[in-house]
């Protein structure tokens, strides 16, 4: 049985990186709406993508924190993990962008 523990650990973090990225697609499009005012597919791609969250460390193990915030602590806890590791990045990023 070598290897279980791995594919156990490995299963887990999919699984949680799978709500996660649930949870930061609400969170974008909320954050989206409230500062821009409209609906806008392309900056969601952007807040979301892989390629951003390469920024901050392997995508799926942020999503998985994301999701594992979520299913411990509940959506404004997840919500409030977001805003203080993700959007900073994301705010510059933009800014650097325009």
């Amino acid at each position: 049985m070598k290897g279980t523990r791995k594919d156990e650990s490995k299963r887990r973090e999919q699984e949680l990186a799978w709500i996660g990225d649930t949870i930061l697609d609400l969170y974008a499009r909320t954050w989206i709406l409230r500062e821009r005012g409209m609906v806008c597919g392309e900056t969601l791609r952007r807040m979301t993508s892989n390629q951003f969250l390469a920024c901050i460390g392997n995508p799926t193990a942020v999503e998985a924190i994301i999701g594992g915030v979520y299913q411990e602590q509940g959506m404004e806890p997840a919500f409030a993990w977001i805003e203080a590791e993700i959007l900073p990045i994301f705010e510059k990023q933009e800014r650097n962008r325009r």
